[in-house]
């Protein structure tokens, strides 16, 4: 029995698996706001509650950096976790710790039908690497090498690189976003918050009118990214600034992505995982995030030829971990 875990910043799905379900059929699954919690300890105590199992191990992928698999910073939330006061904790020897967005990378070969769409069908390379772009509460990525018909996951912390802008209207962003951070990361500007970010610039440089009943929305929502992909998609009610904000986004993400498919060479593909991807409609994925992505000069033609998905199913991170556990119970 193996209790699995996918940590955001913003939620948590914890479950039970055994080896006889599967990573695909947990015997209990519960969702949390993560916030709500001092710690992951908390949290299983309360998941925890009234079960009768013997777990043999655990497996967590965390949104923050991991180091040497038993130490984490969670980096949305105030937590620190490590595998061993979660041995203590859950009287276990085994206990296993992961970037969420590498726990979604071991989910791909398990990917099939409903769980992705395609947006590009390019042409893989059978035995080339494949990457994980991932934006969501933060900017995660990970990536894929095939060896002796095995695969093997790679931690990055790329999403916390510099932010790189392509044109005139990115140069004006990274001066806006230099005005509030030491440091723009590509994070800062492509993920939930970054999409506020990307909102409020637009609207202070004049590109559009800001409508009020938005202005209102938005100061009572806790959630300015997918208030923001609403509104802009929404038919009654449009709103043209939510629209140029989700545009250049995606122009953004397009970017960034092509950037990490160069860096990790990735002809078997890029994964766009997350939370964000799944929310937008192709058309504006061929229209902004594919422009930007094979707009490399002597490398367009090799980008034009990689694969892209979009990873539907949400429960991938979750997925991943509990494969990677039971594969080593």
């Amino acid at each position: 029995m193996l209790i699995a875990g996918d940590i955001g910043g913003t939620k948590t799905i914890l479950g039970i698996f055994s080896k006889e379900g599967g990573s695909r059929k947990p015997l209990r699954e519960e969702h949390y706001s993560s916030n709500r919690y001092e710690g992951l300890e908390p949290m299983i105590h309360e998941f925890m509650s009234g079960l009768d199992v013997c777990l043999d191990g655990a497996v967590f992928g965390i949104a923050g950096p991991v180091r040497g698999g038993a130490f984490v910073e969670v980096t949305n939330l105030p937590w620190t976790v490590t595998a061993d006061s979660l041995k203590k904790y859950l009287s276990i020897e085994s206990v296993l710790l992961l970037n969420d967005v590498q726990a979604m990378a071991y989910s791909i070969p398990l990917l099939a039908g409903d769980d992705l769409r395609t947006i590009e069908e390019g042409d893989p390379h059978a035995s080339g690497v494949t990457g994980v772009v991932a934006p969501g509460t933060g900017l995660g990525e990970a990536y894929l090498t095939e060896r002796n018909d095995r695969y093997h996951v790679h931690a990055s912390e790329g999403g916390h690189a510099d932010f790189a802008p392509i044109d005139d209207i990115q140069i004006q962003l990274l001066q806006f976003a230099g005005k509030r951070f030491e440091h723009v990361s590509c994070e800062r500007v492509c993920s939930g918050g970054g999409m506020r970010l990307l909102y409020e610039f637009l609207r202070d440089i004049g590109y559009a009118e800001e409508p009020r009943w938005f202005q209102q929305e938005m100061a009572e929502t806790d959630d300015a990214g997918a208030l923001i992909i609403r509104s802009a998609l929404g038919e009654s009610r449009p709103c043209f600034l939510c629209r140029a904000t989700l545009k250049l986004f995606l122009s953004i993400l397009g970017a960034e992505a092509g950037n990490f498919a160069l860096k990790v060479f990735a002809l078997g593909g890029i994964y766009l995982g997350g939370g964000i991807p799944p929310l937008i409609p192709d058309e504006l994925y061929r229209e902004c995030f594919l422009k930007t992505f094979t707009a490399k000069g002597r490398f367009t033609g090799l980008l034009r030829k990689i694969p892209v998905k979009v990873i539907m199913n949400r429960k991938a991170v979750l997925m991943g971990a509990a494969a990677l556990g039971l594969e080593k119970l």
